[in-house]
C-alpha cells in the first residue's frame, strides 16, 4: 500500500490489530485509518432533485377521488333499473312479434300432409342437400309445444321423415342426446311408415331403411321398390333412409378409433405415415355416418349437444332465432337458406 501513503509496518498493525504486543480498540483502528480517508462531504441546504418521473409524481400528487355519496348511488341504481326495464321490453316484444309471425306464416304455408305442397315450396330452390341432419330433444315435460316424452320425440321424427321424403331428400339423420330412439328402431320404423302413408297414400309411399352406427339397419321387405303405371310399365319408388344418431357416436366414437390405430400401429398392421385425414375420415364415415351437407336446429340457439364434431367440417347450420318445438317453417327456410349457400371449400 506503498501508493497510498501507509507504511509496511501500519499495514501489518492494522490487519493485526496489534502494535507493540498491544491489542488495539476499534477507536484506536479507526483513528488509524482516518488520515488516509477522503474528507467528508459538505452538506447543504438546497433540496436534492426528484428522480422520479413527472407522470408518476402527478400521480402521487392527484387528489384522491372522492367517496360516492348516496345520492349518486341512487342515481346510478335508478338509470341502470330503468335502463334494464326498456331492454327487457324490447326483447320480450321482439320475442312475442317473432313468434306471432312464424304462427301466422305457419298457417298460411302449412302443408297440409300433401307431398305435391311441400314439392312446390321447393320447387325454387337451386339445390337441396343429398344428406339433412337434425337435432332433437328428449324432454319428459314441454308445455308451449305438448309433445313431451318419447311419443312427441317419435311424432316429431315421423313428421320429419315425411317432410324430407316429400323434398326428394334420400338420406336424414336424427340426432338425439342420450339415444333413446336406438332403443325402438322397430317401433320408429312402423311409425315412420305409418305417417309416410297419411302422406302418400299405400301406393306411393317410399321405401323406408331405419338404422343406427354399431347395427343393422332395418328394413323388412313389406313396400315394393316399384310400382305399375297405367301403361303396365313400373317406376321405381324413392327410398328415405333414416339414420338414428346419439352422443355416444361423437368424441366417444373418435376416441375408440384412435385407440384402434394406435394398437394396429403398434402391432405393425399398419404404417403411421398412412394415418391421416382422408383414412380418418373414411372410417368414420364407416362408422358414424358422413357428413351432413345441412343441420337443422329447432331450438331458439344454437346448441349442438354432443353432435358429433367430425361430421360438421363443411355442414351449414341454421336455426330460427326464438323458434320453439319442430315446426315445419324453420324446416322450409333451412332449405331456402340452403339453395342461396355457396360452397367455396376453403377457396
Amino acid at each position: 500500500m506503498a501508493s497510498t501513503g501507509i507504511t509496511k509496518r501500519e499495514e501489518l498493525a492494522f490487519r493485526r490489530g496489534v502494535v507493540n504486543g498491544k491489542q488495539l480498540t476499534v477507536q484506536e483502528r479507526e483513528a488509524m485509518l482516518k488520515p488516509f480517508l477522503p474528507p467528508a462531504p459538505i452538506e447543504t441546504s438546497l433540496p436534492l432533485k426528484s428522480t422520479k418521473s413527472p407522470r408518476l409524481s402527478q400521480r402521487t400528487t392527484a387528489a384522491p377521488k372522492p367517496k360516492p355519496t348516496p345520492v349518486r348511488t341512487a342515481v346510478h341504481i335508478v338509470l341502470h333499473a330503468i335502463v334494464s326495464f326498456f331492454f327487457s321490453i324490447f326483447f320480450r316484444f321482439r320475442r312475442s312479434w317473432r313468434l306471432f309471425s312464424y304462427k301466422v306464416r305457419g298457417v298460411l304455408r302449412h302443408h297440409h300432409h300433401t307431398p305435391e305442397w311441400i314439392v312446390n315450396d321447393v320447387k325454387n330452390v337451386e339445390q337441396l342437400p343429398k344428406h339433412i341432419s337434425v337435432v332433437l330433444d328428449h324432454r319428459e315435460d314441454d308445455e308451449d309445444q305438448g309433445n313431451a316424452g318419447l311419443e312427441g320425440l317419435v311424432q316429431d321424427a315421423c313428421e320429419i321423415a315425411a317432410w324430407t321424403a316429400s323434398a326428394g331428400i334420400p338420406l336424414l339423420s336424427i340426432y338425439e342426446r342420450t339415444g333413446v330412439l336406438k332403443n325402438y328402431v322397430p317401433q320408429l320404423h312402423a311409425a315412420i311408415q305409418k305417417n309416410l302413408e297419411s302422406y302418400f297414400g299405400t301406393r306411393r309411399r317410399p321405401t323406408l331403411t331405419v338404422k343406427a352406427p354399431h347395427t343393422i339397419s332395418y328394413s323388412p321387405p313389406g313396400t315394393p321398390s316399384s310400382e305399375p303405371t297405367e301403361n303396365g310399365a313400373t317406376t321405381s319408388r324413392p327410398h328415405l333412409t333414416v339414420l338414428l344418431l346419439s352422443e355416444h357416436d361423437g368424441r366417444a366414437t373418435l376416441v375408440d378409433l384412435t385407440v384402434t390405430l394406435a394398437a394396429m400401429a403398434q402391432k405393425a398392421d399398419i404404417d403411421p405415415k398412412q394415418i391421416d385425414i382422408p383414412l380418418v375420415d373414411a372410417e368414420l364415415s364407416d362408422y358414424v355416418s358422413s357428413e351432413p351437407d345441412l343441420l337443422v336446429l329447432f331450438g331458439p340457439k344454437v346448441v349442438l349437444g354432443g353432435y358429433p364434431p367430425w361430421q360438421l367440417r363443411l355442414t351449414e347450420i341454421f336455426h330460427l332465432p326464438d323458434n320453439k318445438g319442430v315446426n315445419y317453417l324453420v324446416f322450409r327456410k333451412a332449405l331456402g337458406m340452403f339453395g342461396k349457400a355457396e360452397f367455396r371449400v376453403g377457396k
